[in-house]
């Protein structure tokens, strides 16, 4: 059965670093862009970053320059590795996982759908 698992959350105070993890089964990792997103409680789900097959990155402005995302397909996993939160970082976050497509000869990030792989989510908390 294709699942997606996240792991990595909890509590952290602010300025410090988490990294989360989304462990694919059931697919071939490789042929996947690997998307997070986020929710913070009584907001929308709203994207953070994206890795494509070929390792495009994108990245939404909140985020550039402190959240890393990296993939390793060997172990089937992607990873969100969070520097310097803030308490604007609270919020659950979610790996979602989409067949990539090619432009130009190049793979880059897709527009996620809500009919792609999600995982279940995993809580994070920026608090002192």
């Amino acid at each position: 059965q294709l699942r997606l698992v996240e792991s990595g959350g909890g509590l952290v105070q602010p300025g410090g670093s988490l990294t989360l993890s989304c462990v694919a089964s059931g697919l071939t990792l490789d042929y996947y862009a690997v998307g997070w997103f986020r929710q913070a409680p009584g907001k929308g789900r709203e994207m953070v970053s994206c890795i494509s097959s070929s390792d495009s990155t994108d990245y939404v402005d909140f985020v550039k320059g402190r959240f890393t995302v990296s993939r390793d397909n060997s172990k089937s996993t992607a990873y969100l590795q969070m520097n310097s939160v803030n308490a604007d970082d609270t919020a659950t976050y979610y790996c979602v996982a989409a067949r990539n497509t090619a432009t130009h000869g190049a793979y880059f990030c897709p527009d996620f759908r809500d009919d792609d792989y999600w995982g279940q989510g995993t809580q994070v908390i920026v608090s002192s």
